[in-house]
């Protein structure tokens, strides 16, 4: 099959390489999956930088790619929930990513059955920011009725955030760009910003919780909207110690990353605020929520890009490098 390949870190970011490897055969808890879809992220710039070493030490050469949908081929000796034919999509497990693929071996505890009315290119936008939104909400412990603020909303995580926290009740104000304002709005933002003209540390106040998507230049400001025991998840900041410590690291992570992220703390504890910082593992059960929040009579509507051959993968994470997406960018892998 072919795949595109990480041959090693670089911090200037490395390209891939498109080449034949042999077809994965599935495990006994795994599926084989003929790959659709699969979609480029700001995470996959971040691997092949090696950004994520201490939190997942990868080594290369490394199938890329984290995120997809696509058809059950075959399934291993202990595999029940999914058989051929079926159409699944998924995060690719931390431990074992390579959705940049003909096929993938995956555990089936990652994938969840794509709701009937999405096209395969629109699955696989799905269930990365999906899985990080359901699980930003539940660290910020958000109740229909808050508010919660997006910073930099207009790209592939606030396409599928926005239309998340809105359904589950809260109301979402975000900022960016003039030109994307009536999309934006249309997913469900009841408050957009231009961030041109508007500083939203100006303009909002007393918010109940902050996804931030922009990193740690902007968290001050972030931290200054936010009411007094509010949340504040991240993205893009600091990993710290209670990252650590949700995630099991080894104590001499949890002590590094407790010293990396103690500004931060120290700076949320002013007010009695809550810093997080993310890194979403796979769950297919969560992601089963989605055609929960999203049946077929209220759709989920997703925003796409672009879409690219998987030998356009080195354009596709340069367009998702330049920070100018609007919506997801794919790569269309199997077009049959």
């Amino acid at each position: 099959m072919k795949a595109a390949i990480l041959d090693g870190y670089d911090k200037n970011g490395a390209a891939l390489a498109v080449r034949d490897i042999p077809t994965p055969e599935p495990g006994a808890h795994e599926v084989l999956v003929r790959v659709h879809t699969a979609a480029v992220n700001p995470l996959d710039n971040m691997v092949v930088r090696g950004d994520v070493r201490l939190i997942v030490p990868y080594r290369t050469p490394l199938v890329m790619g984290n995120e997809f949908s696509g058809t059950v081929v075959q399934a291993g000796a202990a595999a029940g929930r999914f058989k051929p034919g079926d159409r699944v999509y998924g995060r690719m497990p931390l431990a074992k990513i390579g959705a940049f693929a003909e096929y993938a071996a995956v555990d089936e505890s990652a994938l969840a059955h794509v709701p009937g009315y999405l096209f395969m290119e629109e699955a696989a936008c799905v269930p990365l920011t999906a899985l990080t939104t359901l699980r930003a909400l539940e660290l910020m412990e958000a109740r229909p009725g808050q508010k919660l603020f997006i910073s930099g909303g207009t790209g592939s995580l606030g396409a599928m955030a926005i239309p998340i926290a809105a359904r589950m009740g809260l109301t979402v104000a975000t900022n960016g760009s003039a030109q994307n304002e009536q999309r934006v709005r249309s997913l469900g933002a009841s408050v957009f910003l231009n961030y041109k003209t508007q500083r939203y540390v100006d303009e909002l106040h007393d918010m109940d919780c902050v996804l931030d998507t922009l990193g740690e230049r902007e968290l001050p400001d972030e931290f200054a909207m936010l009411k007094p025991g509010g949340h504040l998840v991240s993205l893009r900041g600091v990993p710290n110690g209670r990252f650590a410590k949700r995630e099991g690291l080894p104590t001499l992570k949890r002590a590094l990353f407790g010293l990396a992220g103690h500004k931060l703390d120290k700076m949320a504890a002013r007010k009695g605020q809550t810093y997080d910082f993310i890194f979403v593992h796979e769950d297919g059960a969560q992601l089963a929520r989605v055609a929960e929040l999203f049946p077929a009579e209220r759709p989920l509507a997703v925003s796409i890009d672009g879409t690219y051959g998987l030998d356009q993968v080195n354009d596709a994470l340069e367009r998702v490098r330049s920070g100018h997406s609007q919506g997801k960018t794919l790569l269309s892998i199997d077009e049959a």
